[in-house]
C-alpha cells in the first residue's frame, strides 16, 4: 500500500515533525534540522502534521514531562540570530548502544530508539544475528546511522565513544520460572559486558535491563568498582516497565486520560519488592481498600501475566522495549539540558537502610542530580506495611549481586 507524499515522525508520539516533498539536507551528519513552520522536516513518510505535538496519549512521557519537553523545544526555536525557517533545532549528536540488540527485547527497542532524533549512532551488538537486525534498521528514513557488532571481539569498538548503554541482554523468563532462576545465566552475561563498558566508555549512561534487575545492578556496580570508574549517578536499573503498567492499569481502572496518570513506583523490579505508590497517583484519585490491594498485586505479577499468555513463547518483550526506549528518550533529553526530567529507577541510594532502591529520581547532563524522598512520606498504611515486607527480599537480592560479583576476579 503506498504511502501519501507527507509524513509524520514521532518520538513515542510526544514530538510530530510534518512535511510535504524531500527533507532539508542535513548540514552536518550529525545535525537533524527541522523548521516550525508549515513545513517541518520529517524522516518517516507517514502522515502530514505541521505542528509540535507534545500531548498525545500514547506518548512515553507524562503530561508534566511532556510539557517541559515543549518547553524546551520552544526555547530553542526563540534563540535570537536564527532564521525563522530553521526556528527550531534537534542535535542529533548522541551515540547510543543496545547490547543483546538480536534479542526478543532488543529488537522492538532498537527500532523505537532509531526515531530518536537526538541520536546520531545506534550501535547494535549481539552473539549473533544481529547483522540483520541493524541492515533492517537501516533502511529506515531517520538520522542516527546504525552499525551491527558480532561477538565478544567487536564488544570494544561497539562501545567506543557512546554516551548511553542499553543492557537487555540475557536469557528470557519461561512459565515457572522466577527471576531468581534466570540469576546464574544473566548474572555472568551482565558481568562481562560491564567490564567492557567499563574499558571503553567509563563515562555513558548504564541501562540495565537484565534480570533480575535487584541483583544484576548491584552486580554492575561492583564491577565498575573494581574497575576503577564506578559512578553511581550513572548506573540504572530499569524499572519504567513498572510505571507504564501501573499508569495503564490506574487510568483503566479510574478511566482517566492516559496522559495524565502518574503513578510513583518504589522498592525493586520483582514481585513484592514492586510497590506502586496509589497514595500518591496524580492527578489525586481514591482507591477502596480492595482496588489497592488488586491493582498493586496485577502490578507486581504483570511480567508473569504476560509469561503465561503468551504460553511459552516469550516474556513481557513489547511493553518493556517500550519502557526502556521511554527511559533512554528520558536520559537523552537530560543529556542534550532539559532541567526537567523525572523517571523511576533501581538505583544506588541513602533514602531508605538499603544501598539500592527504586525511586523518582531527577536526572541531569551527569546523571542523577537529586533524589525525590517526598516520595517516601506521608504513604498510606497499606504502603508502610508493604515496604517494609519487601526489604528483606530486595536485601538479599542485592547481597546475592553484591557476593556473586566479588567472588569474580574481572578481566583486566
Amino acid at each position: 500500500m503506498a504511502t501519501t507524499s507527507a509524513a509524520t515522525f514521532s518520538i513515542g508520539s510526544t514530538v510530530s515533525f510534518g512535511r510535504r516533498g524531500s527533507p532539508p539536507p542535513l548540514t552536518k551528519p550529525s545535525a537533524a534540522r527541522c523548521t516550525s513552520q508549515n513545513s517541518l522536516a520529517s524522516f518517516s513518510g507517514l502522515k502530514a502534521a505541521t505542528s509540535v505535538n507534545c500531548d498525545s496519549e500514547s506518548s512515553f512521557l507524562g503530561k508534566e514531562s511532556s510539557a517541559a519537553l515543549r518547553g524546551s523545544f520552544a526555547r530553542k526555536a526563540q534563540k535570537p540570530n536564527q532564521s525563522s525557517h530553521h526556528g527550531l533545532q534537534l542535535q542529533a549528536s548522541y551515540k547510543v548502544a543496545i547490547l543483546g540488540a538480536a534479542g526478543g527485547i532488543g529488537q522492538p527497542l532498537a527500532l523505537l530508539i532509531k526515531m530518536s532524533p537526538l541520536i546520531s549512532a545506534l550501535n547494535l551488538y549481539d552473539i549473533a544475528n544481529v547483522k540483520g537486525v541493524a541492515a533492517d534498521l537501516s533502511h529506515c528514513n531517520t538520522p542516527s546511522q546504525v552499525l551491527d557488532f558480532t561477538g565478544a571481539s567487536e564488544l570494544g569498538n561497539c562501545l567506543k565513544g557512546v554516551n548511553v548503554v542499553v543492557i537487555p541482554a540475557g536469557v528470557p523468563r519461561k512459565p515457572g520460572m522466577t527471576r531468581d532462576d534466570l540469576f546464574n545465566i544473566n548474572a555472568n552475561i551482565v558481568k562481562t559486558l560491564v567490564e567492557a563498558v567499563a574499558d571503553n566508555c567509563p563515562d555513558a549512561f548504564i541501562h540495565v535491563i537484565s534480570n533480575p534487575v535487584n541483583s544484576t545492578v548491584p552486580i554492575a556496580a561492583e564491577v565498575l568498582k573494581q574497575k576503577g570508574v564506578y559512578d553511581p549517578k550513572k548506573l540504572f536499573g530499569v524499572t519504567t516497565l513498572d510505571v507504564v503498567r501501573a499508569n495503564t492499569f490506574v487510568a483503566e481502572k479510574k478511566n482517566l486520560k492516559l496522559i495524565d496518570v502518574d503513578v510513583p513506583v518504589i522498592g525493586g523490579h520483582a514481585g513484592i519488592t514492586i510497590l506502586p505508590l496509589l497514595s500518591k497517583t496524580k492527578p489525586s484519585v481514591r482507591f477502596s481498600d480492595e482496588e489497592v490491594e488488586q491493582l498493586t498485586i496485577r502490578i507486581q505479577n504483570a511480567g508473569t501475566e504476560v509469561v503465561e499468555a503468551k504460553a511459552g513463547a516469550g516474556s513481557a518483550t513489547l511493553s518493556m522495549a517500550y519502557a526502556a526506549a521511554r527511559f533512554v528518550e528520558s536520559s537523552l533529553r537530560a543529556l542534550d539540558g532539559d532541567g526537567d526530567v523525572y523517571e523511576c529507577s533501581f538505583v544506588q541510594s541513602d533514602l531508605t537502610d538499603l544501598p539500592f532502591f527504586a525511586s523518582r529520581v531527577k536526572l541531569g547532563r551527569k546523571g542523577i542530580e537529586a533524589m525525590i524522598p517526598s516520595d517516601l512520606q506521608g504513604l498510606s498504611e497499606y504502603e508502610e506495611k508493604a515496604l517494609e515486607a519487601l526489604k528483606p527480599e530486595l536485601k538479599a537480592s542485592i547481597e546475592k549481586g553484591i557476593a556473586f560479583a566479588q567472588k569474580q576476579p574481572v578481566t583486566a
